[in-house]
């Protein structure tokens, strides 16, 4: 896993050859979300914990101690249940586009969001908050083995990289809230989960005497 500041170049979705043919030429540069779209400026992962982001790695191994380990952080952190999700082409078919662009609305949850990455690679842009990186997305780059926790209330959204394949494990407590409000709906940033993720930030930003 790494992560960077996303170069902000305006994205579409081109999933297929010809849909490159279809997109108008603004004269502006325009790149396809799955890209890396890679600023040069690196994240740190003190900045992600500053934002509530937890990263570990798990590496997956052939003797299956994996199962071991996530089944002792799952204990750890109180995860009862958990299902698969695999993400490809062959396997959504004709709804795969939706499903795509649905995923890359920029969107929080009520619950906190944990992957676990069984096989593939995809990114996870999560927006920052106070400081340096104040609303920039910030884009996780996150492959096999490498498991991921978005807290509740934060903003952010997820796209496959240009394999057009992943598996995760979702990871969660008793029944998910894992609704997405979108951002661009004006009652999401009154939502309880987003006061409640914004007031824990400014609360850790006081304790450590940072303005947010």
């Amino acid at each position: 896993m790494r992560a960077y500041l996303y170069d902000d170049i305006p994205y579409v979705l081109l999933l297929y050859a010809e849909a490159a043919s279809q997109v108008e030429d603004t004269g502006a540069p325009v790149g396809d979300q799955r890209e890396p779209h890679d600023s040069g400026k690196t994240v740190s992962f003190e900045t992600l914990a500053e934002l509530g982001v937890v990263y570990r790695q798990f590496p997956i191994d052939a003797e299956g101690k994996w199962e071991e380990t996530i089944d002792a952080f799952a204990k750890e952190r109180g995860y009862k249940n958990r299902d698969q999700i695999t993400v490809t082409k062959e396997g959504l078919g004709e709804s795969y586009e939706s499903k795509i662009k649905m995923f890359f609305d920029e969107h929080l949850h009520e619950d906190e969001e944990i992957r676990y990455i069984l096989g593939g690679s995809g990114f996870f842009d999560v927006r920052g908050f106070g400081g340096a990186y104040d609303d920039q997305w910030i884009r996780i780059a996150m492959e096999k083995g490498d498991l991921v926790i978005l807290p509740a209330g934060i903003y952010h959204r997820f796209t496959v990289d240009t394999a057009n394949t992943i598996t995760a494990m979702r990871l969660f407590q008793d029944e998910p809230k894992w609704t997405p409000y979108s951002r661009s709906l004006k009652e999401t940033e009154e939502r309880e989960a987003r006061a409640a993720y914004i007031n824990e930030l400014r609360q850790g930003a006081k304790a450590v005497g940072v303005g947010a």
